[in-house]
């Protein structure tokens, strides 16, 4: 059976005002996933601004990852950055770590094509003895992770499964269907807004940021998906779509990232799990006009008094 199944949200890392790790915050966002029965963590994602952070900080933040989930889950580390050589070191850095898996985009900023993408996990997969999870983010990375492109490396084992966050959730059925019979292989979705369906035609779990503001809701929505209550789902999922609509609010002043982000970090504030909205520089915070618009969501959808 897969390694890696259910929901495995991307963790927010959160920033003191100065933009250090705010430790005492991270702690209670893990807690807070464990307690509400999540299947893993991603650690070091996008949604964790990995590219925000150097070496040092990178592996601080898996280091106390690891310290506080203390094996109570698998914890998937993303080791992003734009060439091969430099995700190898900090796959190796996660090893050392104790990650359960490494998870990889296609490199950035250098262009490459499909063939020398598929060699740098294979590059990967021959120089770090852990599980490597392609991580298909063309938004990001500028290149899109093709079928064949994924559908051979799993085949012969570079990688083990693939986070889609591509938005192309016609490519992954295809996916899912040409490695139906390798019981091993994984697929999971990236999307918050669309998770009933695609765990409906095959997908083995989710990785939805929004899982940080709302851990218990997606935990739920798996548990209904795989109880085959596929109406009472589609009610949790709306709920849930009702609640992704903060990604918009700030998207009129700041980026795309910033407003995502942002908005988690923002409810996760109004929530009491984290202490600071603060987002990496250059990104900008959601400010209080904006954070008065958040609350009226997190009211609507039952998570704040």
């Amino acid at each position: 059976m897969p390694l890696f199944t259910g929901v495995v949200p991307p963790v927010v890392t959160p920033l003191h005002a100065d933009f250090t790790v705010d430790y005492a915050s991270f702690t209670r966002v893990l807690e807070n996933m464990i307690d509400a029965g999540v299947h893993g963590l991603f650690v070091l994602g996008s949604t964790s601004e990995v590219v925000f952070h150097d070496a040092e900080t990178r592996k601080a933040i898996v280091d106390h990852a690891i310290k506080i989930t203390n094996g109570r889950v698998p914890v998937l580390v993303g080791t992003i950055d734009p060439t091969t050589d430099r995700v190898i070191n900090h796959s190796r850095i996660a090893k050392a770590a104790g990650a359960d898996a490494v998870v990889v985009t296609a490199p950035f900023y250098t262009r490459t094509n499909q063939a020398e993408t598929v060699d740098h996990f294979r590059y990967i997969r021959d120089a770090v003895d852990l599980p490597v999870i392609a991580y298909d983010i063309p938004v990001c990375v500028g290149l899109k992770l093709e079928r064949k492109t994924t559908v051979t490396l799993a085949k012969e084992g570079a990688i083990v499964g693939l986070k889609d966050s591509s938005g192309d959730d016609g490519n992954l059925r295809y996916v899912l269907a040409d490695m139906k019979d390798d019981a091993d292989f994984f697929g999971m979705t990236g999307s918050e807004i669309v998770v009933d369906s695609v765990l409906a035609m095959g997908a083995h779990g989710v990785v939805p940021g929004l899982a940080n503001v709302d851990p218990h809701g997606y935990v739920k929505l798996w548990n209904l998906v795989q109880a085959g209550d596929f109406a009472g789902a589609r009610a949790e999922q709306e709920r849930l779509c009702k609640l992704f609509e903060i990604v918009w609010i700030s998207t009129a002043r700041t980026s795309a990232g910033s407003a995502g982000v942002g908005a988690f970090k923002t409810a996760m504030r109004q929530l009491g799990i984290i202490a600071n909205n603060t987002m990496a520089r250059p990104q900008r915070h959601l400010n209080d006009e904006e954070t008065v618009k958040v609350d009226a969501v997190l009211k609507s959808v039952g998570l704040l008094g």
